[in-house]
């Protein structure tokens, strides 16, 4: 059999971070935006972990297989390692070896030890560049939060938006709807520099919003096929510890990190019916877990704008005001609410506990009202920037940092702090920059 070419062109990730271990990604594609390149048969790819770049020895390391019914994709589940603790990870394959990548297991469950989080969502590619991973990067979090729109399923636009059209999308003008269209748009976004440069520097946690499967579907709305297929390459290209199960995933999950913070990620698209926005099951699921939590923080993870907003959204937890009153009356003291999903910055008091919106990586603004702030006097905050959000928490205090780049629609854009704020209770204290 004759040798493939390079097959690590995408990449490599870790992430769900654990004291005791991670997951660790690749994919092999030698030609990722034309099918993935390789033979319709299952490949060895060798994993190797260690404390220190030059892999000079060995913490795990072994063999698995890359199958062609999971686009040669690879998740590996790494154990028995030490908690609050960098590991270096790397694969090789017929010869080849891939990029570094650099990880972090969670602290231990008593610990104490401060955490970063950044907070990222909403990336289309064809609205701009990911410059912001590059400085999300620099920031050097223990953990980065995917809050969803990893893709953008649009097909090609006949006419482009003016100003908003930065970088075109493989030749065709159709969305995507089959498995094969999800996974080449996964590798056309994969092989950006900064977004690979992010995956390799920290572990990420992830839950979809819509456009991973098409835009504003909620509960049942998606056709089952399509619904299929683009979990299936979310899943392919993402390190998580589960697997879909026909058209459904379990996005939703727990994961602590030690005394200092309880972090509950929600899917708030895919279970929805009448009212409800979680849906029963995970419903039962997370007021269970706000009642019983004992950390310092308890953290809400999930892409929409959960705040009330004058005037309302169709597509956000405005929709569905008993779901956000169950799970306000539920929330311990200090609870705190993370989304995207908007494409601008926000601040927001709540009845119990406050929320902090990341804006997108590069996805264009909607329009917001001049007034907006005045009409929604418990909204503290908002900024039109595209950029990421830091949050620093110990068990001292949690502040948020909203980190904005100039522009997107070109490379090189330098960064700022457009603000920052302290959650005391259920308001906020904004820091003096």
């Amino acid at each position: 059999m004759a040798k493939i070419k390079f097959p690590f062109t995408l990449g490599v990730a870790s992430g769900e971070p654990a004291p005791d271990g991670v997951i660790i990604w690749t994919r092999l594609a030698p030609d990722p935006l034309n099918g993935g390149g390789m033979p319709a048969s299952a490949f060895d790819v060798r994993w190797e972990v260690a404390e220190d770049d030059t892999f000079a020895k060995l913490t795990a390391s072994g063999t698995t297989r890359a199958q062609p019914s999971g686009a040669h994709s690879v998740h590996v589940k790494v154990t028995g390692l030490r908690p609050a603790s960098v590991y270096f990870y790397r694969f090789r394959a017929d010869g080849h070896t891939s990029r570094v990548g650099r990880t972090k297991t969670a602290p231990a469950p008593d610990s104490t030890a401060p955490l970063r989080i950044a907070v990222a969502s909403c990336q289309r590619y064809e609205h701009g560049h990911f410059t912001a991973y590059r400085h999300l990067v620099a920031d050097d979090p223990d953990v980065v939060l995917h809050l969803g729109d990893y893709i953008y399923e649009y097909g090609k636009p006949a006419v482009p938006e003016p100003g908003r059209y930065v970088r075109p999308l493989k030749d065709s003008t159709a969305a995507c709807v089959t498995l094969n269209a999800y996974r080449e748009r996964y590798a056309l976004y994969k092989l950006d520099p900064d977004l690979q440069a992010a995956h390799a520097a920290a572990p990420w946690i992830t839950i979809p919003d819509d456009h991973e499967v098409v835009n504003n579907y909620g509960g049942r709305t998606a056709d089952p096929k399509r619904r299929k297929a683009a979990y299936q390459a979310n899943a392919e290209h993402l390190p998580y510890r589960v697997k879909p199960s026909g058209d459904a995933m379990q996005y939703y999950r727990s994961r602590p990190f030690g005394r200092v913070l309880d972090l509950l990620v929600a899917d708030a698209r895919q279970y929805r019916v009448a009212g409800d926005i979680l849906g029963p099951a995970q419903t039962t699921w997370l007021l269970d877990k706000l009642k019983n939590s004992t950390a310092r923080w308890t953290v809400l993870a999930q892409a929409l704008f959960f705040a009330p907003r004058n005037p309302p959204s169709t597509d956000a937890w405005d929709a569905y005001p008993q779901s956000r009153k169950k799970v306000l009356d539920a929330a311990p003291e200090n609870f705190v609410v993370l989304s995207g999903d908007v494409h601008n910055a926000w601040a927001a008091r709540l009845d119990r506990g406050v929320e902090f919106v990341a804006t997108s990586i590069s996805s264009a603004p909607p329009a917001v009202r001049d007034d907006a702030l005045e009409r929604n006097p418990h909204l503290a905050f908002f900024d039109g920037r595209r950029g990421y959000l830091v949050a620093n928490v110990s068990m001292e205090e949690f502040t948020a940092d909203y980190r904005a780049v100039s522009f997107v629609d070109r490379p090189g854009a330098p960064v700022s702090t457009a603000a920052s704020f302290r959650a005391v209770g259920n308001k906020l204290e904004r820091i003096d920059l």
